[in-house]
């Protein structure tokens, strides 16, 4: 069992006892002394301990075969030993490896050696970067996946990695499936995402938070975090008197009878309406606020009845998109704003503006409303309690908040503020704000109806479905599948299509919705992903390769990578870990779906130049299966089925 505590203690092992080595291998700078010969000793015994230490964390690597590994990650362990060896009087030298873009040059580069030079130049030391990079090379510690380095240019390190050691990971991967590094510890992660507001339809804004947010929980809960989905619906406020007092009118009865509110957006306008027009009905509604607020058991009731509808219809569009998410909307908080502005108050931090409470925070353009003039609370106010319970109670160690860029200011002072009064340290707890761009139609413009109305999302995913119909009618495969199949595949095409077109742009831009473009068998879609899957998948089933027959050729078949389309598949295969490493550290799932693409293009180039199955020309019988390469499309379609998964796409046996 893979132990990364123990690994750790030992790599701080590994630096304590290098560190006494170093001290100890210059007798000059020792007075000589009675103790010299001892001091040698020790250094000998050092230096053994040192290279026990080195072989047994080498043999617990190779035995921590569960879990893919970042190769990336692991040469830049490397990388940084030889660096910090071969300079060890630069403070944090540049560490840079990346994947090789031209596969005739290596299959990684250490770019570090330029940058190390720059470094000393400023110090005023003068250093050709390619004896840095050579001195590298020297200074490389013995490991299991380096074949060999070369120095390019001013000073690139091309990295050639070991076939043998490719073929061992992936033969570890389809023996184990697709298994997440080891965490160094479990966190909690807190993702707040979709929030609706009560009383209003979902629009394409909250299609782009719920689906961007969905597929962040999915990657966090597949690296083993302990992941809570929030959805900060807008439940409470003043809003909620007008509708409760034209409720009221309305259905008199609603204490007994369940109202049939059919359409509440039509409810709701009624009640602005009557709200701008109706001076009594203002004052009534203002009234049917503060009962409210004192929780008076039948508007309590009343407001739960409007809860409720939109509830429902919120899970409509939850349960198309496979959306899992518990609701915290902001009348959860209501108590717990009084204790926020109190601590404020407390620390001094609150200031009285023309009858406002205001808080500034350090270096920010604008100020926190905490409390209204009126003695109300704002969305200032809930959104700092949320924070508050969230790293209080919760006790999160990573709070991310997925909503439009235009929010980007509000959630910057709230942060801030928060920081201000000692509530966390950024350096310790991850609070994020993870904006998106707007959702824009083909005119260019924000993405309407013909009318100039919000565009219903139960609409969009309606039409969604009779597109993605119509297009498989198109390629005839209403004929070949059964009607349970094609609903199925319908589904799949249609909300993977939709889902995958707003993961595939990186979400800080606006995207264009265009079903066309999503519906495109051709290109970066999910339509053209899921085609690939299943053509994919069903290679093994025409050559007639049942499981039980992959599995055992999984232990027992070593992978051969002599071929350069294998050896290019094997190596793209292998990079999921990295990808995943880059999306932690900066939430842009594009990068995700621009490595299946890449993953599905790589598998065509290797099935156009390798033979996975031969077959008789006359008969079309299979005279010969390369097993080798089925497991290639094994570990291929492996990864993409993980990579659905995270993006919260739903692939079918048949399409």
């Amino acid at each position: 069992r893979c132990l990364v505590s123990a690994e750790f203690t030992r790599e701080q092992e590994i630096q304590r006892l290098s560190a006494e080595v170093q001290s100890l291998k210059n007798p000059q700078s020792l007075s000589p002394s009675p103790r010299l010969e001892e001091l040698r000793e020790e250094n000998a015994r050092l230096k053994y301990r040192l290279n026990i230490l080195k072989r047994s964390l080498e043999e617990e690597r190779t035995h921590c075969t569960k879990s893919m590994m970042n190769i990336n990650q692991r040469l830049q362990e490397i990388f940084g030993e030889a660096i910090r060896a071969s300079c060890p009087d630069l403070d944090n030298p540049p560490l840079a490896v990346t994947p090789n873009q031209q596969p005739k040059f290596g299959d990684y580069q250490c770019n570090s050696a330029m940058a190390m030079a720059q470094m000393l130049k400023t110090q005023g030391v003068k250093a050709n970067p390619r004896e840095i990079a050579q001195k590298i090379i020297q200074n490389l510690p013995d490991n299991e996946l380096i074949q060999k380095t070369e120095i390019a240019g001013p000073g690139f390190i091309n990295i050639h990695l070991k076939r043998m050691f490719v073929s061992k990971l992936l033969t570890n991967l389809l023996i184990n499936g697709v298994q997440p590094p080891p965490l160094a510890s479990r966190k909690k992660v807190v993702v707040d995402f979709s929030s609706p507001n009560i009383a209003k339809e979902m629009h394409v804004g909250h299609l782009r938070s719920t689906i961007i947010g969905d597929s962040m929980c999915r990657l966090f809960e597949f690296l083993g975090y302990d992941v809570l989905r929030l959805n900060h619906v807008g439940d409470w406020g003043t809003q909620f008197g007008m509708l409760i007092a034209h409720l009221q009118d309305k259905f008199p009865d609603y204490l007994t009878v369940s109202p049939p509110i059919g359409d509440l957006q039509a409810f709701y306008k009624e009640s602005k309406k009557r709200f701008d027009e109706e001076e009594d009905f203002k004052r009534r509604a203002y009234q049917c606020v503060v009962r409210l607020q004192s929780k008076e058991p039948d508007f309590i009731k009343a407001w739960n009845l409007i809860c409720d509808v939109s509830r429902k219809e919120f899970q409509k569009v939850y349960d198309c998109l496979d959306i899992q998410i518990i609701e915290r909307g902001e009348s959860y908080y209501q108590d717990m704003m009084t204790e926020a502005v109190k601590e404020f108050e407390e620390r001094g931090l609150v200031q009285q503006d023309e009858g406002r409470k205001i808080v500034f925070a350090p270096g920010q353009p604008i100020p926190l409303t905490v409390v209204k003039s009126d003695g109300g609370y704002t969305y200032d106010t809930s959104d700092l309690a949320a924070l508050r319970q969230r790293l209080f109670e919760e006790k999160a160690d990573v709070i991310i908040y997925v909503t439009d860029s235009g929010q980007g200011t509000h959630f910057q002072v709230v942060f801030a503020a928060a920081q201000m009064i000692g509530w966390y340290d950024p350096q310790v707890t991850r609070v994020e704000h993870a904006g998106f761009g707007v959702v824009l139609g083909e005119d260019k413009k924000k993405f309407k109806t013909r009318s100039g109305d919000t565009v219903r999302l139960m609409d969009l995913l309606e039409e969604g479905l009779k597109r993605s119909m119509d297009k498989l009618k198109d390629k005839e495969r209403d004929k070949v599948l059964t009607p349970e199949e094609l609903i199925k595949a319908q589904r799949a095409v249609a909300f993977g299509c939709i889902k995958y077109a707003d993961l595939s742009h990186n979400r800080i831009n606006d995207y264009v919705f265009s079903f066309d473009k999503m519906l495109d068998d051709r290109g970066n879609t999910a339509a053209y992903l899921l085609y690939a899957f299943t053509r994919i998948r069903s290679i093994a089933r025409l050559a007639n390769i049942d499981e039980a027959t992959l599995r055992k050729a999984a232990e027992t078949t070593e992978v051969l990578l002599d071929h350069e389309k294998e050896w290019k598949l094997g190596k793209c295969i292998l990079r999921f870990p990295e990808i995943l490493q880059k999306i932690l550290d900066d939430l842009l799932l594009h990068t995700l779906c621009d490595y299946l693409y890449e993953l599905a293009t790589t598998f065509t180039e290797f099935y156009d130049n390798c033979y996975c199955v031969e077959k008789d020309r006359q008969t079309g019988e299979v005279v010969k299966v390369n097993m080798w390469r089925m497991l290639l499309c094994e570990a291929t379609a492996a990864i993409m089925a993980k990579g659905f998964d995270i993006l919260g796409l739903k692939p079918v046996q048949r399409m």
